[in-house]
């Protein structure tokens, strides 16, 4: 039998997407100069490493804080698209 993880970082991870928008607003808020493959896997990397119990819905977007990188990415919880990245 397979056994399928349905939790939520895992269904954000499957369904993450983004704009082209967003790469220049994550530079900018994070004060990095990253290609847009890598702020996808610096992205991918903070939800991996992020504790499911600092994901926080509030409205319509989830806020997955990071307190290790003292960051907080924001994410639509309908499409799922990366809205930013702030420092905390």
């Amino acid at each position: 039998m397979i056994s399928i993880d349905r939790s939520l970082k895992a269904i954000i991870k499957l369904r993450l997407c983004y704009t082209e928008r967003v790469y220049d607003r994550i530079n900018r808020k994070l004060g990095i100069h990253l290609s847009p493959e890598e702020i996808e896997d610096f992205v991918a990397g903070i939800i991996e490493h992020t504790d499911e119990t600092h994901f926080l819905q509030k409205g319509k977007n989830y806020y997955i804080v990071n307190d290790t990188e003292h960051i907080r990415i924001t994410i639509n919880s309908y499409t799922y698209r990366v809205i930013t990245a702030d420092k905390i």
